[in-house]
């Protein structure tokens, strides 16, 4: 198996493994009139900022934007704002343009009103198109992939078959020298003993600690009654939170964790060498796609019972072992794993051929059919202040 693949070389030295044109809607006045925009080209994906015109308390939406627009398989951006907000096109632009991302910018009051923004929209966009046309295709080493991990629809199958089997992929992935970043913090809790064991330094095993702490606080306020179970997990014959854990903890890995990377008001972080880290990717599926897009993630392998999950500038690749619900949304079937016909291992190595395969541009199975809104989730900063709670590292 060669392990190398085929992506699109950005100006600034950056592949990717997708030819995306972004457009950012920075207030939800104007979602409209990028979505007519988006409608006129096939490689166009909306992210929307569904919670306010206001920049004070949404700083950690404003910084997802700007590091989406960066993700490597974005080969161009348009920003656009209505006019009357207080996050300006050109704060999201000219971070973007400074990293060497062609970018452009409109806002729809000074256009003259909708119809005239639509226009000069797409004409903006065509001329982005024409740039992204241009970035030629280059072999590339699996070295330099950046791998989301996420679980999702997690039921007995999870922590038997795809969990395990995506983790012994992780691991070879990790080993031939690739970056792989796992979140859920919510998910891991009871895991902390086994997961400071791998840390680097004993500061990261602190942030470790402090960030799967947080998450806790956030989602087990007293006199709350806040769901974090589906019915999907219990009826899969998952019975507590912990139990969950122990099972995703599995698509981890077992190799050193490098840093945890946090997503807050101060900024995103994102790997800066190679190896395993863990993050703040939500548990929740749609903004996760959001949260590894902003750290910089080419793909995602996804464990699953069997549901379906896809971003559309991130990949997935989804795993399941659930003979009972596997169906044409898998990439990767693991159910021989549960019957005894395959063992761990062998699922691992389909994975990374899978992983080879779509990085070179094979499309995922529901790829462009099942994808899933583009989420900018947040942490509201009036309900960490009142929790107490403050970033493990302060930049």
């Amino acid at each position: 198996m060669s392990m190398t693949f085929t992506g699109y070389q950005r100006p600034n030295g950056a592949v990717g493994i997708r030819n995306r044109l972004l457009l950012i809607a920075v207030d939800e006045c104007c979602e409209g009139i990028v979505r007519t925009i988006a409608r006129s080209f096939e490689e166009a994906v909306v992210l929307t900022n569904w919670y306010t015109c206001m920049l004070g308390g949404n700083e950690e939406t404003f910084h997802q934007m700007i590091a989406v627009g960066q993700n490597p398989n974005v080969a161009g951006v348009l920003v656009v704002a209505m006019g009357c907000g207080s996050i300006l096109p050109s704060q999201i632009a000219d971070p973007l343009r400074t990293a060497g991302q062609a970018v452009d910018t409109l806002t729809c009051q000074q256009a003259g009103g909708t119809r005239a923004a639509v226009e000069l929209g797409i004409q903006k966009l065509q001329a982005l198109k024409a740039l992204a046309d241009k970035h030629p295709k280059v072999e590339v080493p699996v070295s330099g992939l950046v791998v989301g991990v996420k679980c999702g629809g997690s039921d007995t199958s999870s922590g038997i078959a795809s969990n395990p089997s995506v983790g012994a992929a992780v691991d070879r992935l990790v080993d031939l020298g690739a970056t792989c970043i796992g979140g859920e913090l919510f998910e891991l809790q009871g895991c902390e003993v086994l997961l400071t064991r791998r840390a680097a330094t004993p500061e990261v095993a602190a942030k470790i600690e402090k960030l799967i702490a947080n998450e806790q606080s956030r989602w087990g306020v007293k006199g709350t009654d806040v769901e974090t179970m589906s019915v999907g997990n219990c009826v899969g014959g998952l019975t507590t939170i912990e139990e969950k854990s122990m099972g995703a903890l599995h698509k981890m890995g077992s190799r050193r964790i490098e840093d945890i990377l946090e997503i807050n008001k101060y900024g995103v972080d994102r790997p800066d060498h190679p190896g395993f880290y863990l993050s703040e990717a939500s548990m929740l599926c749609g903004a996760a796609g959001v949260n590894y897009a902003a750290m910089g993630a080419h793909l995602i392998l996804w464990t699953s019972g069997a549901a379906g999950f896809n971003n559309a500038i991130v990949p997935v690749i989804r795993v399941s072992g659930n003979k009972d619900l596997i169906n044409p949304d898998i990439d990767v079937d693991a159910t021989g794993i549960m019957d005894g016909t395959c063992g761990v291992g062998d699922v691992a190595e389909r994975i990374l051929l899978k992983v080879l395969e779509t990085a070179s541009g094979a499309p995922t199975a529901i790829e462009g059919i099942g994808d899933s809104t583009m989420t900018l989730y947040q942490k509201d900063q009036r309900v960490e202040t009142l929790l107490g709670l403050t970033c493990a590292k302060m930049r």
